[in-house]
């Protein structure tokens, strides 16, 4: 006899209630302090197939933990809470009562860091750190080969602890300059061994469906209620709350700052950044309202160390303004009125922050050009 859950699948109920739960993370997108355009709504309604995306790849495809693989919960065309356009992101599934072989290639890639995560934004609205490898912390060999190890137990050479809770692994890659740098290529397995995966089952369909369901309307709203918080210092750029930005993924090596940016046509905004601290790593990127970087495909959204053009006293000015001033630190608005922006230092010995001006674009570009 078929169980309720079988019941469920095989009549539609299961899909039936999948659909519905998907349709409330709309409101999110249609809350009232959120811009009225039809750029904004239809990126906003957009933003949600992307989280369906890697919802699905999070709790379907990738979810069983007995036997993980690494997928992107964040690339090009499906993007999460200020992505980092310089950045390749992969993700496995995990549980913390297994242990773990990280096996793969260091490459080159300028920045490298692998952190055990545990909660979700489907769940309690976090993913907090339960242990954090930096790649320069790490033994590699001469064939630029590494292991490591993920457990409970404290482990000699490479090692990420784990806690019973540990559900997830996050690997960062930074790129300087990502068509000059090979990434690492990684792969994870369980360290004892295991059996053949069993097949999909009804349960496991309705589980999974109910956690990308609310994974879509979780991670929407967290991160509209930050694009909401953000409007108190419009086109200002202070440091974020570091303990807030941990306690959902963020990196232990960086310093980040979040802030909202609006612009009249006639109107550019002027981010200087007074100097560069010592660090391993910074940059600057715009994104739209939901907290997507804008499409670095095909505009230039963002700077970082090796693309920005730094003055001979080491500050950097960067003009985001809807129109080429022929600045060599210009950032596109792509089409945009307003967004969000965020700024990263990674590993820097001192916290340097920026100074932000809004300025009339024609008066700016004629006072540039006479200095």
């Amino acid at each position: 006899m078929s169980t309720e859950i079988e019941q469920d699948v095989i009549s539609g109920e299961a899909w039936a209630r999948f659909c519905d739960q998907l349709k409330i993370a709309g409101e999110q997108i249609l809350r009232p302090e959120t811009p009225v355009t039809a750029l904004d709504r239809a990126e906003g309604f957009r933003y949600l197939t992307r989280l369906l995306r890697i919802g699905l790849e999070m709790h379907l495809e990738f979810a069983d933990p007995a036997f993980p693989g690494f997928f992107s919960p964040s690339h090009e065309t499906a993007k999460i809470g200020a992505d980092n356009p310089d950045n390749l992101y992969l993700m496995a599934r995990i549980d913390g009562r297994y242990d773990y072989i990280v096996e793969g290639d260091r490459g080159s890639v300028a920045y490298l860091s692998f952190g055990a995560q545990k909660g979700g934004y489907e769940s309690d609205g976090k993913m907090e750190q339960t242990g954090f490898l930096d790649a320069a912390d790490m033994s590699i060999g001469e064939d630029d080969r590494f292991s490591i190890v993920l457990s409970q137990q404290t482990q000699k050479g490479n090692w990420v602890r784990l806690e019973p809770e540990s559900n997830a692994l996050i690997v960062r890659q930074t790129f300087n300059d990502r068509g000059a740098e090979t990434p690492a290529r990684v792969s994870i397995r369980r360290a004892d061994p295991h059996a053949v995966p069993e097949a999909l089952s009804a349960a496991k369909l309705q589980q999974a469906l109910s956690h990308t369901a609310n994974f879509v309307d979780g991670t929407a709203r967290l991160f509209a209620d930050w694009a909401q918080s953000y409007h108190r210092h419009t086109n200002a750029l202070p440091a974020a709350d570091q303990a807030l930005c941990q306690s959902v993924g963020g990196d232990p090596n960086i310093v980040y700052y979040h802030s909202h940016w609006q612009l009249a046509e006639d109107e550019a905004l002027i981010i200087r950044l007074p100097r560069i601290p010592d660090c391993r790593f910074w940059n600057l990127q715009i994104n739209n309202y939901w907290l997507e970087s804008l499409d670095y495909r095909y505009h230039r959204i963002h700077l970082n160390q090796h693309s920005a053009q730094i003055a001979d006293d080491g500050s950097v000015t960067i003009v985001l303004s809807h129109r080429d001033p022929g600045h060599s630190n210009w950032l596109q608005t792509a089409g945009h009125t307003n967004g969000t922006m965020c700024l990263r230092w990674v590993g820097a010995t001192e916290r340097v922050d920026p100074e932000t001006e809004v300025v009339r674009y024609a008066e700016w570009l004629q006072q540039a050009r006479s200095a």
